[in-house]
């Protein structure tokens, strides 16, 4: 088969590799459909996740068909349509128990982690993938989804929703200031109205994302190259600040804005990939009562939010601005990595 292969920071090639198999009962096997490109691949590619192994395939979400199954899955068969979500559980260890899926402690890739594939062991942007523990790691495509938008269950939407809305404990009437209107933080805007906030505020440097940001739940946006970024916010709300401060790109220059917005007893929740260190002032933020979350997206709305996508309660076709044939994944990082200049969201990988 053809894979995206990383060899290294700043290298990647797309080329022949072994089909994968089963290795283990609970696996199974899927030819991809769709995939996509996460910014957390472009990390990778930064060598900002050290963990990554050169020779690794990468990608973590996709949609696709089962082709083979391990002799202990029977929920899931060779035929079926299926999501491949961004991590593998095994469904069984203590973290599994509790629904901390991202800290599955199986020994496959390693042990505590649940995001592996792509990261630990080879991944889905290729045109087989291996997926341990199938039937805690795939989820059916449903009736008349599309596969395409079914692919935004794989990592986007529940890592907005769960990691931003869910740790940001947005409740009804709440200010949100999303800072960062990429994929993960339009997922962020997307699932916050579920939860009924007053406003929804995009933040983010490209003034063409803020605008966009409205088709996706956003009430307010402000550009945070204005020199009076902070005042527009705070004018938007009881001149305290904001009651949830979610953090969407994984630079210390966000995460200090999410600081100078958010309100006494608010929240910062913190969804962006860090490469670097940040700094905290705890000797002027002790006093504030914030509560700061951080983490990994355990997939366990993931679903619930299937259930919303098949009954239409979710719009994510506007997330997809550029398709792409699998074969030709390095114009689509390219186009991915220049998102300012291509105004890219997701990229989508058609087999």
């Amino acid at each position: 088969m053809k894979a995206l292969v990383y060899q290294g920071p700043g290298s990647i090639v797309w080329q022949e590799r072994p089909a994968p198999r089963v290795q283990k009962p609970t696996d199974a096997v899927v030819k991809i459909e769709t995939t996509t490109i996460c910014g957390t691949d472009l990390h990778i590619l930064k060598g900002d996740v050290p963990t990554v192994e050169s020779g690794r395939i990468l990608g973590h979400e996709g949609v696709g068909v089962v082709t083979e199954v391990g002799a202990a899955v029977t929920e899931v068969a060779v035929g079926d349509r299926v999501i491949i979500s961004c991590i593998s559980a095994c469904g069984k260890c203590g973290y599994c128990v509790e629904g901390m899926y991202s800290h599955c402690l199986a020994d496959e890739g390693a042990s505590g982690i649940g995001w592996i594939l792509g990261h630990l062991i080879d991944g889905t942007q290729a045109e087989y993938v291996r997926v341990p523990f199938a039937e805690t790691s795939l989820h059916k495509v449903p009736e008349g989804v599309a596969a395409e938008e079914a692919a935004m269950i794989s990592d986007i939407l529940p890592t907005g929703h769960e990691i931003g809305i869910r740790y940001g404990a947005v409740e009804p009437g709440d200010v949100v200031a999303v800072i960062g209107a990429g994929p993960v933080g339009l997922a962020a805007m997307t699932t916050a109205s579920l939860y009924g906030p007053s406003r929804v505020i995009a933040i983010d440097i490209d003034a063409n994302r803020v605008e966009q940001a409205r088709r996706f739940g956003a009430s307010d946006g402000v550009v945070s190259s204005d020199e009076d970024w902070k005042e527009q916010v705070l004018a938007l709300t009881d001149g305290l600040g904001v009651d949830v401060a979610v953090e969407a790109v994984g630079v210390p220059a966000t995460w200090d804005m999410c600081l100078a917005i958010v309100r006494p007893g608010g929240h910062v929740a913190n969804v962006g990939v860090h490469g670097k260190p940040v700094s905290f002032p705890l000797e002027s933020a002790w006093i504030q009562n914030l509560t700061i979350t951080t983490g990994l997206v355990n997939t366990d709305t993931s679903r619930m939010l299937i259930k919303l996508l098949a009954q239409g309660r979710l719009a994510v076709g506007g997330f997809i601005s550029h398709r792409f044939s699998l074969e030709d994944i390095m114009d689509a990082y390219d186009t991915f990595g220049r998102a300012a200049e291509t105004k890219a969201l997701k990229v989508i990988l058609t087999a």
